[in-house]
């Protein structure tokens, strides 16, 4: 099977803008890259050019990312209460440091734009894909047409879950003229949220229920993400003063229930072990969890390959393996407490701070030790590379603990194979995007809120117990490392208080170091409350927190860029929170 993102488009330099710049017809880039031309606009409008437009568009969400601005979002995750920034210290990334702890964020930081303008060249090559496609006709045109709502939908759910106010490229057509008129804020919250469901609407009304390229969009993913933004549209934060949840909609409610039944997902189901989702050999790639995943691959003609490089700061700085691994995006200390389970095999979920976990007498749910690299442990599952409490495995020795992320990361004897040393660390590993575990938990989110209690703890019962038999790498820690492994199911009937705390956390046990958390959060409306107190009991763990302070109606989202504002021509309008 052809894994569609490995198929980059031969010379494909498309159109791309930020907001603020102009998108070139695709007639008239075509017509500039071929010689004296020679081609008519009907010669362009072939379905060997659209397909070519539409692999390109494909292509650039794997091209235009990099390790410091990753569509995985696991740089801009450091705010959550799951991660530290990581590194040699505060100054080493210092613009991600000051949104791990929410003071200094300027709106004239690298970053801030640096995501803002990635994203929008993303959207450029896809709405040139989509404008040609419309000038075309052949066979496939309906499918592609499809997969292209996806993408779109994909890129503006990723920029407005950062920013929130965004304009929304959702006309192809547009002229230089348009482009520079566009508004950030020419629709309410609620009704951007709608932007994205309506092209996701056209996409899974058209695309089939099975791809034979890898990376194509199915019905089943274009009802997952469905699922997810109304879920966040649920959420309404449509006073235009702050980012408050104001009103939680039972109708958008009703939909995540639609969009989740199990006969949309015939295809699909949970991986017999968690740890399945995060290998990089092909026989684990795009497994039954998969709905929809970014493809990287290994050994496609190209020297490094199509090899994933947005994840590689992460590796830890192991000597004579990992020699240059950079230890960033750690597991807080807090994140490793929340998998300390009771006598009764249930999360204990009042106490992530009251001390910290410790492996020779506390419980602890099996995906701990598939989520985090803890010192006295394997990494990555091999005995070839213990973990300790030294500065091989902490460059900033010890400020942000010795923890290691373990999803992101490749085994080292692996070297050579499926992890690549190029200016960084590089892997093959596909990264899921929507996997049918998140669809578990939308709909128990979702039937929670409802007051369906019952339902939604029975949802997340199939995932405890599918914790419970995640023991496939670790099934010898008891024995050779003295821990202790102990998941239980829900039993008894629950209040939709008690269901809906019970759905949170175990979203952020299946989901940890996934860089959903903060996303999570905020749209709960927990960010504040949650996080502030995470600081004030972290500081004995992590003493970058001393100063840290989450301020509510600004901390939500980035500002938007200085440079958007300042080329807008007056046309955006800076988000709340006197950036």
């Amino acid at each position: 099977m052809k894994k569609l993102f490995n198929i980059l488009f031969a010379g494909s330099v498309c159109c791309c803008i930020t907001a603020t710049t102009a998108l070139s017809s695709c007639s008239d880039f075509l017509d500039e890259h071929t010689p004296q031309g020679t081609l008519s606009d009907e010669q362009v409008k072939t379905a060997e050019n659209a397909e070519a437009m539409v692999v390109s568009a494909y292509a650039i969400f794997t091209t235009a990312e990099d390790i410091n601005s990753s569509f995985s979002m696991w740089n801009f995750d450091v705010r959550s209460d799951d991660a530290y920034k990581g590194g040699s210290g505060t100054s080493d990334g210092d613009v991600f440091h000051q949104l791990e702890v929410q003071q200094g964020v300027l709106t004239t930081n690298w970053n801030i734009n640096d995501m803002w303008v990635r994203l929008y060249n993303s959207l450029s090559r896809v709405n040139s894909a989509i404008a040609l496609l419309n000038e075309s006709d052949y066979e496939m045109k309906a499918q592609r047409l499809a997969e292209m709502k996806f993408l779109r939908a994909y890129g503006h759910f990723l920029l407005k879950r950062l920013y929130k106010h965004i304009p929304f490229v959702v006309d192809e057509n547009l002229t230089y003229d348009d482009y520079n008129q566009l508004s950030n804020t020419s629709c309410t919250n609620d009704e951007g949220w709608q932007l994205i469901i309506d092209d996701l609407m056209e996409a899974y009304d058209a695309l089939p229920e099975t791809q034979a390229d890898k990376g194509r969009p199915t019905r089943a993913a274009a009802a997952a993400f469905l699922a997810k933004v109304y879920l966040y549209k649920a959420y309404r934060q449509d006073d235009a003063a702050t980012n408050q949840v104001t009103s939680i909609n039972e109708a958008d409610l009703k939909k995540v229930v639609e969009f989740t039944a199990p006969a949309l997902y015939a295809n699909y189901g949970l991986e017999d072990d968690l740890h399945n989702n995060f290998r990089p050999e092909e026989e684990y790639e795009n497994g039954i969890e998969s709905i929809w995943a970014i493809q990287y691959s290994r050994n496609d003609g190209s020297t490094y390959g199509n090899l994933n490089w947005s994840y590689g700061l992460i590796p830890p700085n192991i000597p004579g393996a990992t020699d240059g691994g950079c230890d960033f995006y750690k597991p807080s200390q807090n994140l490793v407490n929340a998998y300390r389970t009771g006598d009764d095999g249930l999360p204990l979920l009042n106490s992530f701070n009251e001390r910290n976990y410790d492996k020779a007498t506390d419980n602890a749910d099996p995906r701990l030790f598939l989520t985090i690299g803890i010192p006295g442990l394997p990494y990555m599952f091999n005995p070839a590379y213990m973990m300790e409490e030294t500065s091989i495995w902490s460059r900033s020795n010890g400020l942000y603990g010795y923890n290691v992320s373990l999803k992101q990361n490749v085994d080292p004897a692996l070297i050579g194979q499926y992890l690549i040393k190029g200016s960084y660390w590089a892997s093959s590993m596909n990264r899921i995007v929507f996997r049918y575990a998140d669809v578990l938990l939308m709909r128990a989110e979702a039937e929670a809120q409802l007051g369906n209690s019952s339902e939604a703890i029975q949802l997340v019962n199939r995932l405890r117990t599918r914790a419970a038999q995640s023991t496939q790498m670790t099934a010898s820690y008891p024995s050779r490392y003295g821990v202790k492994m102990y998941v239980a199911n829900y039993r008894g009937s629950y209040s939709k208080e008690e269901a809906l705390r019970i759905v949170k956390m175990e979203r952020r046990l299946e989901m940890g170091m996934e860089s959903e958390r903060f996303f999570d959060l905020v749209r709960w409306g927990d960010a504040a409350s949650v996080l502030n107190k995470y600081y004030a009991e972290e500081i004995d763990n992590c003493a970058i927190y001393t100063a840290a302070h989450f301020t509510a109606n600004r901390d939500e989202y980035l500002p938007i860029p200085f440079e958007q504002i300042s080329a807008s021509n007056g046309h955006y309008t800076q988000n709340v929170g006197n950036w």
